[in-house]
Order: structure tokens, then sequence, then C-alpha cells
């Protein structure tokens, strides 16, 4: 789950992490009221969306001239103007994708007086079952551009858990950062804190771009990205709190309801299928007969009829998909639970579009026959690449 830079900041702060001074804003006076506790002299006007480079972005209906989503003023009346134009206007990013993003609040805050940009983040290594740490001294730029340019620049290491954060920890980071003398001390005292907190709030990554050296040799956190482990979300009611459904697809905050691993995708062709792994490979093989998946859906191998139709209802909930193919290896998941399932969405909701349906795997032949005597207008599939390929033909008005 991810939140909000003035969240993120937020959380952190609670741990002792220094942030600079903001107030977050949904309507323009807001905004102007957030700016008259600061007092100045000078603001900076923070779009909130989930998505990076917003400082970079650009508002649709704006020119080409026009400035991104991260704005610095030297007034209130350039705070209630710059909000005025941003808020409710959708925000295009490299990240956001062409359809971009609404902004529905902005984070108003102080100005900082930046003598350098660093870059740091915590993540989870799974390979090492550690917390990473990712540092770098090209901070206010994407770290994917600095790893593929000038990967000598970015320094990983991981904390053990057993012992957690200690001296070394900190003057490792201090010489990836090139800090020195009290700087030094502050990056050591900075990771202990952000530490404590991705573990104490069971966070997935943690992100600093930039972490700022100030004109007075401080060191800030002047953005902050954070997202959650959703397994452990029942461990932290103040976390689920700050969700904003806003910033999510529909159909995967349907999705959660069920358990059901969704994630939209811009293609024509709808993907039901149990397993991670067969899901990946189906998804391949529709691009490999030259069609584009519109979405990535594991039911489970514990999936039950009930799980199964709300699958269905909500692929067909995309108005771009234009065929469905459900791709069932019945292992722990019965072909036959599974296809009663399929029976059940499609008559509920109805079938506007072809459907291939595979079945291999435990109870396959009975599942075939609920499907065969449903009364479905369904087109069989003997294997994955046979399904693959009829579907897509299917879609072209081939069969």
């Amino acid at each position: 789950m991810n939140i909000h830079e003035h969240q993120a900041k937020a959380v952190l702060s609670e741990f002792g992490v220094a942030v600079p001074r903001g107030f977050a804003a949904f309507t323009v006076e807001e905004a102007v009221e957030a700016a008259t506790r600061l007092g100045g002299p000078v603001f900076v006007v923070k779009s909130q969306i989930h998505a990076g480079g917003r400082g970079k972005g650009k508002f649709e209906g704006l020119g080409p001239d026009a400035k991104g989503g991260v704005r610095v003023v030297k007034s209130v009346e350039d705070v209630k103007t710059n909000a005025t134009e941003m808020l409710g206007r959708v925000l295009v990013t490299h990240q956001t994708g062409p359809k971009g993003k609404q902004v529905n609040r902005l984070y108003i805050e102080e100005g900082a007086a930046i003598a350098r940009e660093l870059y740091l983040s915590l993540l989870v290594d799974r390979d090492s079952s550690r917390v990473s740490v990712v540092a770098s001294t090209e901070g206010g730029m994407d770290i994917e551009e600095v790893a593929h340019s000038t990967p000598e620049k970015i320094i990983t290491f991981s904390i053990d858990p057993a012992t957690g954060v200690w001296p070394n920890h900190g003057l490792r980071l201090s010489k990836a950062l090139g800090l020195k003398g009290d700087l030094a001390k502050q990056a050591g005292k900075l990771l202990g804190q952000l530490y404590k907190a991705f573990l104490a709030k069971d966070m997935a990554m943690l992100e600093i771009n930039p972490l700022i050296v100030t004109a007075d040799d401080q060191l800030r956190v002047l953005d902050a990205k954070v997202s959650f482990d959703p397994n452990a979300l029942y461990r932290h009611p103040d976390i689920r709190e700050l969700r904003d459904e806003s910033e999510e697809d529909p159909k995967e905050i349907e999705a959660s309801k069920f358990d059901l691993s969704y994630i939209a995708l811009d293609g024509e062709i709808g993907c039901m299928v149990n397993g991670a792994g067969l899901a990946m490979a189906t998804m391949d093989i529709i691009k490999l007969y030259g069609a584009e998946p519109a979405n990535f859906l594991d039911v489970g191998g514990g999936a039950d009829e009930a799980k199964v139709t709300a699958a269905f209802k909500i692929i067909m909930a995309d108005p771009n998909v234009k065929g469905i193919l459900v791709n069932i290896f019945g292992g722990i998941a019965r072909c036959d639970v599974l296809a009663n399932g399929v029976v059940n969405a499609v008559k509920q909701v109805g079938l506007s579009v072809p459907l291939v349906v595979r079945l291999e795997g435990t109870n396959a032949e009975l599942g075939k026959k609920i499907i065969n005597e449903s009364g479905l207008n369904v087109i069989a599939a003997n294997d994955l690449s046979d399904g693959a390929e009829k579907i897509v033909k299917a879609v072209r008005g081939a069969v």
C-alpha cells in the first residue's frame, strides 16, 4: 500500500526524522491558510499523487511551457494562484503513463536552502532476508537513470536483523554520501531512525529523494515515498487509515476485497489464471501471438466459486477487454470448482466477448463437462499455446 508524501513525512517524524514544516491542503482556501501559518518567505506547492517525477510532469490543458507539479513561490498570493491552477487538474509524469493522475490534494511546505541533494532508500532484500540500504550522491535524479549511466555512484549494503543498525553502518552511509564531521554523525542517527520506522511500520520500501544538506549543514528529508507490506496492514490500523482509494484502480480495489492478485494493464485480452507463475506465462504467450494482456490476475491456488465469480466480474468491468482467456491448472484448486465459478459469473454478468477456457489437472474432465453442458458460447483449448492462439484469433474476428 502506498501513501502520499505528506503522510510519509508525518510517519517518519514520529520517529524523530527531521522534515521541513508543511501542511496538506484539499482546497485553495486550505492552501492559503497553510502558507499563512508557515509564514514564508519561500513556499513549495507540491502535487500529491502516487507517482514520481512530479516536478517534471505536465498538467493537461496547460501549455508546454507551464510549470510542473512541484512549484517554488515567494508569496501567499502565489500559493493561491498555483493551488487554483493545480487542484482538480490531471498531472502526467513518466510514472503515471499518458492517462496521468488527478491532483486532489496539495502539500504546502516551507522552502529550504539546498546545498546538496543526496539519495537514500531502504527496501527488503528477499535474497538475503534483510533490509538493504541504497545510497548515492546523485540525489534529485531518477535512481534508474543513475544505475544505468553511473552505477558506480550507487552504494548498497544490508543490515543484519539480529544486530540492527550499528555505528559501522552509519560510517558506511556517510562515506557513500560523502559526508564528514557533524553531517556524518547526523547520517548515522538518521539511518537508525529510518531503520526503526521501517521495521515498526512493516514498510516494504522507503525512498528519500532528495535527502538534502541545507546551507547551514543540516540533513533534511525533502521528499519521501513509502509503501507498506499489505500482508501486515492488519497490525497497523493507523496506516490503513492513510489509504487513498482515489489513487487506485477501482478494479484493483474490488480485487483486494476477495484476496485476488490483480493488476490492470493496457491490453485487450483479459486473463484469469490460478498461480502467479502461470499467469506470467499466460501473459507472455498472449504477447507471443501478437496481442496484449488486459490484466494480471491470479485467483490463487485455493480459489473457490466466489473468488472465481468475483474475478470474472472484475475482468468484464474493464471496457478495454475484447476477449477472455481462462487458464486453469488444477492442483489444490479443482477444475470443476473453478468451472462452476466461471459458469455462475457468466450467467450473472453476461458474456459479450469471446471466451476461451483451458482446463488441466485435478478434475479437468469434470470441469470441461461442466463448461460444455452450460450452454455457454465457450471456445475450448487443448493447451496453453492453443488457448492463446484461439483467443487472439477470436478477438480479431478470425473464429
